[in-house]
């Protein structure tokens, strides 16, 4: 698309010259839930995941200059080095935040973020809470305007441009320097869906590491004067070109760019697993809670899947026993199975003992896929449809739709206060009581606060 400017210099205005008060009600609130929620699950993925133990142990051997804080395992790191762990962790769980159509800003955002504030000292909740806003607002509108043909990993193809616009705006860098670090940080932009469509793998946390740590070597290097590229999204060798077939909407990604704000409907993860079988595990515990049924009288699973929803059943039979804790996440049979099993659904149900539990497993053996495209995620992620054929010959069917933490039916401040209390209490050194409460109280008004490293210093 001709165009005399390219877009990156618009999205880096953008960052440039937001502020605070120019963010409604809605984004401001969205910016700090995702504040509580990343610092949660960070601090959960430390005692629950040890897919993250060896990234840790290279950080913490590595060391260098003690510029940010590893949360959970504590010590401190150059910046770059703590947000890689920190984003890591971030994702480790798979239950980070995202957006209503998919994939994850705040891991890798948040992260970043928070190295840069201990890095840099004095940065407020006002200055924090913008950039946050910023980052989730210009993924939103990258990722909703390309051409995605579940090939590139979105929340690294397009998550670090947005994040280093955030990371820019907090660090008060002009429009031609953040436009600059756009450039800087496309070198290190992509990764593929196979890394989540494939089995076997540790993986899955590690991308919003990198992302993270990207984002902020690339501002970095930006603040210090390195120059980027005039043309990155819309030249001939453009991201838009290269990474999307040129498929992308120039004008709905500006589109009342500062006046509205999309991520003001960023969706909080119940459930420790992938978004995608969240409609699913909703459809199944609502299931369960509606019709009392023994588990044992179970004869099949039935569960209707579109495009992408296939790719979580096959291949089936390994599907049905994952062998690690993130392939159980993105298991269908595995996740319908233990939301039926159980009723719910909490962070103490993904452990290395709960991969082994013998009526999951039998259960999870009877799931069969049937494939409906009405199931299909055409932007929108799809409602789920799980259907349990008894051996009475009973069929009880439910769909998955308001799933709690969309935007149909928003996480409240309580239940996310909870969410982090469980997070924080299965960190690898858990954290006191009152130091949980102090937190949660910080973020949910952090706009009045002066140095948010006061934040950190409670959970480090």
């Amino acid at each position: 698309m001709a165009t005399n400017i390219d877009l990156s210099h618009d999205l880096a205005k953008f960052a440039s010259t937001t502020r605070f008060v120019d963010l409604p009600t809605q984004a401001v609130e969205a910016a700090k839930k995702s504040l509580l929620d990343t610092i949660g699950v960070m601090l959960g993925a430390s005692g629950m995941e040890p897919a993250v133990k060896p990234l840790i142990e290279l950080v913490s051997e590595a060391g260098g200059k003690e510029e940010a804080s590893i949360l959970g395992f504590g010590g401190r790191v150059p910046a770059g080095a703590a947000a890689f762990a920190n984003g890591t962790l971030a994702h480790g769980l798979d239950y980070d935040s995202q957006t209503p159509w998919g994939a994850h800003p705040d891991s890798s955002l948040v992260p970043a973020l928070l190295a840069l504030a201990e890095r840099k000292g004095g940065v407020t909740g006002e200055e924090l809470v913008a950039a946050v806003a910023i980052g989730q607002e210009l993924f939103i509108r990258l990722r909703c305007n390309v051409g995605w043909h579940m090939d590139w990993n979105l929340s690294g193809a397009v998550g670090v441009y947005s994040g280093v616009a955030a990371c820019g705006a907090l660090l008060g860098l002009s429009s031609r320097q953040i436009a600059h670090a756009m450039g800087i940080v496309s070198l290190t932009a992509g990764g593929t869906m196979e890394q989540i469509f494939g089995i076997g793998s540790d993986l899955r946390g590690l991308y919003a590491g990198f992302i993270a740590q990207s984002c902020v070597n690339a501002v970095l290097l930006a603040q210090k004067g390195m120059l980027g590229m005039e043309n990155l999204f819309e030249g001939e060798a453009g991201v838009f070109k290269v990474y999307f077939n040129g498929e992308y909407n120039r004008e709905k990604m500006l589109e009342n760019l500062g006046s509205e704000y999309l991520c003001a409907d960023m969706t909080y993860k119940y459930w420790p697993a992938v978004g995608n079988a969240h409609t699913y595990i909703h459809a199944a515990i609502e299931l369960a809670r509606e019709n009392p049924i023994n588990v044992e009288d179970i004869e099949t699973v039935r569960v209707y899947v579109g495009d992408f929803a296939q790719r979580m059943t096959a291949p089936l039979d390994q599907r049905k026993k994952p062998k690690t804790m993130m392939d159980a996440k993105f298991s269908l049979p595995f996740t319908v199975a233990l939301a039926l099993v159980k009723g719910k659904m909490s962070i103490s149900d993904f452990s290395t003992d709960a991969l082994k539990d013998a009526q999951v497993l039998a259960l999870a053996d009877k799931v069969e896929p049937v494939v409906d495209e009405a199931f299909n995620w055409n932007l929108k992620l799809p409602d789920g449809k799980v259907e349990v054929v008894m051996r009475d010959g009973r069929r009880i069917e439910r769909l998955g739709s308001e799933v709690p933490g969309t935007p149909e039916r928003p996480m409240t401040w309580e239940e996310l206060r909870q969410k982090f209390s469980e997070c924080a209490e299965a960190s690898i050194h858990p954290i006191p009581f009152e130091n949980v409460k102090r937190v949660q109280d910080l973020i949910q008004d952090i706009e009045t606060c002066d140095e948010v490293i006061e934040v950190l210093t409670l959970v480090r």
